[in-house]
């Protein structure tokens, strides 16, 4: 069952150029599976709240972290003068959005800060060696956009199971990306087996959809195949 804390926040990561992570410091700590989110209420006010991905995974045990694209609403402004050592309120752990360990090849569609739960999922996976196949297809306009840019990168090197292709609207030179939008055409090319994994797409609320029925209408693949978190509110 969740519960609800408050907890200190020990470090704030600037992650680029509008998100940053805030990580909390939890003296009880909760058991929770990688990829679930969290509800962040600030100043106890229930106007300022929001539900987070949790990017942080369970095998990093010295912290809780979520990760979130800073806009000028009134939530993020109100993240955004956040200090370590302030307080901030938390119910966790909550959703569905989890990795099936018994699948062996599994893949992931994401757009922007919907990275936040798959960086959870493959830093589980890294730590616990699992041995799941994993091809992350990461989707951004530009390459200062990507969020988790080098622990994607450190990850993928460290665990032979796991690939990251990026797929950039602006294209820079010396970084290898597929440039335009994911697709059936990126999809077949970056996972030529497809039809053997489970997937999982992760962003803006638009986007998911767009995978979707790409995943379904286009390249024929099951609903149980297909698993989905929408980022609402901004």
């Amino acid at each position: 069952m969740p519960v609800e804390i408050d907890v200190r926040i020990k470090e704030i990561i600037q992650r680029n150029y509008n998100v940053k992570s805030f990580r909390m410091e939890i003296v009880d700590w909760l058991d929770f599976k990688a990829g679930q989110f969290l509800l962040v209420t600030l100043q106890g006010d229930p106007k300022l709240k929001r539900y987070l991905s949790i990017s942080s995974s369970p095998t990093e045990k010295c912290y809780l972290e979520f990760t979130k694209k800073l806009t000028q609403s009134d939530f993020s402004m109100a993240l955004s003068n956040l200090k370590a050592g302030d307080r901030v309120s938390i119910q966790y752990p909550l959703g569905k959005f989890i990795l099936d360990e018994s699948a062996p090849k599994v893949a992931f569609l994401s757009g922007g800060i919907g990275i936040t739960p798959i960086r959870s999922i493959c830093k589980y996976a890294v730590d616990k060696n699992l041995g799941v196949d994993i091809v992350l297809v990461y989707s951004n306009r530009s390459v200062r956009d990507i969020v988790f840019k080098d622990d994607l990168s450190a990850m993928s090197k460290s665990y032979p199971f796991l690939r990251v292709a990026h797929v950039l609207y602006e294209a820079e030179q010396g970084f290898k990306c597929t440039v335009g939008r994911i697709d059936a055409n990126v999809i077949k090319n970056e996972i030529p087996d497809y039809q053997q994994r489970k997937f999982y797409l992760c962003g803006p609320p638009l986007m998911v959809e767009a995978m979707r029925k790409i995943l379904a209408d286009e390249l024929g693949l099951s609903a149980e195949k297909i698993v989905t978190e929408n980022f609402q509110g901004y």
